[in-house]
């Protein structure tokens, strides 16, 4: 890993000389606009929408374009004179319980690693914060942008996380929050149900990125030259339940008795708890279906044994006579 950025932490009137690594990648494929007919590279140049000339890499500024439609421009000097106290720090402003914050205020996660001369406070402040329980709320500058962080523990090195303003976050007007819905009480206990049987520990190691392994295999076949079988669609629901409390009962029976052969390396996997007969049939019933699909299919294995049972009685009065 490559440092992006060096500085050092404040806490209080200790100063932590770090650098900081990117804790994240995404894995995406990476595609390059084409011609289809030939297969070369789609190039972009920059043109000055006033004079029409081709204006070089070096000469691109940012402009801030005023109501008037006037620019104000700004040059990589101007940007450098701002007064960002939080340039070269991460300055910890307080700390604050981890519960507190929002998950939709983070922003992106970088690894801290402390200079040699600084691995002593380092460590001080990293097992002072994970016996706290608590995160540190600091302020940095990256990339000449101001962020809000927090400092917290993972794995035995601190991790910064740029949190967004306040103000970054949109507001949800959604005109359903408005309307007077209601929700049935025994719909809500058959979702309350299906929560319980469908509650497991998070492993993040079960899960695969399978739209990015299809693409891989699409790439490589393309490459030998050869024909790629595509999988089938997998059918979410075959029919839509008649209404929202039979589909919830559907979907609670469904995670008792799982179809053959199906989902048997998932539950392995991420530890899926199956629904006892017994909890499902306690659910109260709603409006239109029978009490419980469980207790419904519960009388089948009976009545396969009368029907047998009569199969045997029939061919033995047909030998005797």
């Amino acid at each position: 890993m490559h440092s992006m950025w060096k500085g050092a932490i404040s806490f209080g009137l200790v100063m932590i000389p770090v650098r900081l690594y990117a804790a994240t990648e995404q894995k995406d494929i990476s595609f390059r606009q084409v011609h289809r007919a030939d297969g070369g590279r789609i190039r972009f140049r920059r043109f000055c929408s006033v004079g029409g000339d081709e204006v070089p890499y070096e000469d691109v500024a940012k402009g801030y374009e005023l109501p008037s439609g006037e620019m104000v421009i700004l040059s990589e000097e101007d940007l450098a004179d701002l007064p960002l106290p939080t340039t070269k720090a991460i300055e910890v402003l307080h700390f604050a319980p981890a519960e507190q914050l929002d998950p939709i205020l983070f922003n992106r996660s970088y690894f801290i690693e402390p200079e040699a001369v600084g691995a002593r406070a380092y460590l001080l402040l990293r097992d002072a914060l994970e016996q706290s329980g608590r995160v540190a709320i600091a302020q940095v500058a990256l990339r000449q942008r101001e962020s809000l962080a927090t400092l917290r523990t993972r794995g035995g090195v601190l991790v910064l996380e740029t949190l967004l303003w306040p103000d970054e976050i949109r507001a949800a007007t959604f005109p359903f929050l408005e309307q007077d819905i209601d929700v049935r009480p025994q719909e809500l206990a058959m979702a309350a149900a299906l929560i319980d049987s469908m509650t497991s520990d998070f492993d993040p190691d079960a899960y695969h990125d399978s739209y990015r392994e299809a693409l891989t295999e699409l790439v490589e076949a393309k490459v030998q030259g050869r024909e790629l079988v595509q999988p089938g669609s997998m059918e979410i629901a075959a029919r839509p339940a008649a209404n929202l409390a039979d589909a919830l009962r559907a979907s609670l029976a469904a995670q008792e008795v799982p179809e053959a052969g199906q989902n048997k390396g998932k539950d392995k996997a991420i530890g899926a708890k199956p629904r006892s007969a017994k909890a499902l049939d306690s659910v109260p019933d709603g409006p239109g279906g029978p009490k419980s699909g469980a207790a419904k299919g519960a009388t089948k294995p009976a009545v396969a044994k009368s029907r047998s049972a009569k199969s045997k009685t029939s061919k033995a009065t047909r030998k005797a006579s």
